[in-house]
């Protein structure tokens, strides 16, 4: 069997084959799923209500029995005994890495063990299929040292994948953030001038704002708790900005601390940087936009003008080779 598979990776029509139908399958797939997803807004907010339910019944009992409760979630005993054992803390830690996971929505201790497995697995695992592979399968006609050299780069790859993932997310979260934001300052301008409280105008966004960004609710909601607090609500809105890492919030949170320092009018302060947020915005889809004319160049060059050239002198060559 395996001497089957090692014959047909090395026949080039059965790997061609195989990506062909990889990406036809790729495709009906990215073209089905939004047609299959639903709106499951309504499923999601039940689940959580249930799971809030369930919570404060298993907290009560927790407080009616004395039992003492934990707020931040702790690692699994077999992570936290790896990690410690191994003191991965020590030889594979970053000093980014807490920061990093914060920005990406994981927050605690157990994420940053579990990241710091993963940074000690990732690399074993590349390390192991690359010498399987080019020992075994293909040598692709090199040297033993220089397979092995290959093998220590897959090993420097995997290490590398997990704070290449979480870049990812921070992507994404920061997209997500970023489109909503300006809204949730609109809806902010307006709590603010209805005579809520900042407090108050925080707590009341994050709930609207939750169908549209659920990483932006999730940060105001967090807000709301620090403002609550914290002695100085300075570092609620620092932290707010350091957790997002955005320069539009950045911006309203240093206006919003101006404004406390100084006494200056909150709905005034929102009022300009909501308009501020709502152009940056436009300013980002007009860049995008201007973008895109040089990016479809390549592709028309590449895809189109050859369709093109088939269609329009395809009739003509059968013509002359029919009349030759």
């Amino acid at each position: 069997m395996l001497k089957l598979v090692i014959e047909k990776m090395h026949d080039r029509d059965f790997v061609i084959q195989l990506l062909i139908a990889i990406a036809v399958c790729a495709t009906v797939l990215t073209f089905a799923m939004p047609l299959l997803a639903g709106d499951n807004l309504g499923r999601r907010m039940k689940a959580v209500s249930v799971e809030r339910n369930r919570i404060r019944e298993r907290e009560r009992a927790r407080l009616a029995s004395g039992e003492r409760i934990a707020v931040r979630r702790t690692p699994k005993a077999w992570v936290k005994y790896i990690v410690d054992g191994l003191q991965l803390g020590k030889h594979l830690a970053q000093e980014e890495a807490r920061d990093k996971l914060v920005q990406a929505g994981y927050r605690g201790q157990a994420p940053y063990v579990v990241f710091l497995l993963f940074r000690l697995i990732v690399p074993i695992v590349t390390v192991l299929a690359a010498l399987v592979y080019l020992f075994a399968i293909n040598d692709l006609g090199q040297p033993a040292i220089v397979r092995v050299l290959l093998s220590l780069f897959a090993a420097y790859i995997g290490l590398q994948l997990p704070m290449l993932y979480l870049k990812n997310k921070i992507e994404h979260r920061k997209t997500s953030i970023r489109r909503a934001f300006p809204d949730s300052l609109d809806l902010l301008l307006i709590c603010v001038e209805s005579g809520m409280s900042i407090e108050m105008a925080f707590k009341r966004v994050s709930l609207e704002v939750g169908t549209q960004s659920i990483a932006l609710a999730e940060e105001l909601t967090l807000t709301t708790a620090e403002l609550s607090y914290l002695q100085d609500r300075r570092m609620a809105y620092e932290n707010l900005a350091k957790r997002t890492d955005l320069d539009g919030v950045r911006a309203v949170t240093m206006a919003l601390i101006q404004a406390e320092r100084y006494g200056t009018p909150l709905a005034n302060t929102l009022r300009v940087m909501a308009q501020e947020n709502r152009d940056m915005r436009m300013s980002e889809a007009e860049k995008k936009a201007a973008s895109l004319p040089p990016k479809l160049t390549v592709p028309m060059i590449v895809f189109f003008l050859p369709c093109l050239f088939v269609v329009i002198m395809g009739p003509a060559a059968i013509r002359l080779t029919g009349a030759q």
